[in-house]
């Protein structure tokens, strides 16, 4: 019993040393430790983390076998380190980028037709679950699954998209009712147009607080806030 014991207590060591875990059969932790009753030999002291399956006896089992009394059976496995339970990119792929084009994650594009499908999942067997009909409206890719953009609009809809609809030119759509549009990047420049509210503009050059944008054969600047399609601290040339 003793010389058991020992192996044990050599077993369950040098498992926490490796970071091995040892699964109990119920499944919980043994998180404390219990005190030897009387005349007991001091129990081997397992580890936060570590537990046992099977010390041997008549009546343990490990797969449906029975473990022979006098014998005794610990099942290993890989146990995560408290750093490890992180999650971590394990191909070492930039997270901000997107895993088939390694364009930047989100990202803005365009509605190239007239109508696009947004669909549940990145499949075409996926229901229908919103469709897009103006074309070159903005769209914020969030997500991508090979043939498939997972994108959103300015309301947050939308879904999987085939990334055949969708183009890579740059558009914006007017969030505020007859928004000025400037000569230069300063209110006291001159006015030049004014554009309605749910207008689609293409988008040009942007500093950090206004854009220059282009429609119905007129073209000038307006603060971001003004528009939905390019993010906060972006700028363009």
């Amino acid at each position: 019993m003793a010389d058991r014991r020992g192996r044990l207590t050599a077993l369950v060591a040098a498992a926490a040393m490796t970071g091995w875990l040892v699964a109990s059969g119920s499944g919980a932790a043994q998180e404390q430790e219990q005190a030897p009753a009387d005349g007991e030999a001091p129990a081997a002291v397992i580890p936060h983390g570590i537990s046992i399956v099977s010390t041997g006896g008549p009546d343990n089992r490990t797969d449906g076998t029975p473990v022979p009394a006098g014998g005794g059976v610990i099942v290993l496995s890989q146990a995560p380190t408290a750093d490890a339970a992180i999650s971590r990119n394990p191909d070492g792929r930039d997270p901000g980028k997107g895993p088939v084009t390694n364009l930047p994650l989100p990202r803005y594009v365009s509605l190239k037709g007239n109508e696009g499908n947004a669909r549940r999942g990145p499949s075409l067997s996926h229901r229908i679950d919103w469709v897009f009909r103006h074309a070159g409206m903005p769209l914020r890719v969030v997500a991508e699954f090979g043939h498939w953009r997972r994108v959103e609009d300015r309301d947050g809809a939308g879904g999987w998209v085939h990334y055949a609809l969708l183009s890579g030119v740059r558009t914006a759509i007017v969030q505020e009712d007859m928004v000025e549009l400037h000569a230069k990047p300063d209110l006291k420049s001159d006015v030049v147009a004014r554009a309605e509210t749910g207008a689609i503009v293409r988008l040009g050059e942007c500093t950090i607080d206004w854009c220059r944008i282009s429609g119905g054969g007129e073209r000038g600047w307006v603060m971001k806030p003004s528009i939905w399609g390019v993010d906060p601290d972006e700028t363009r040339e």
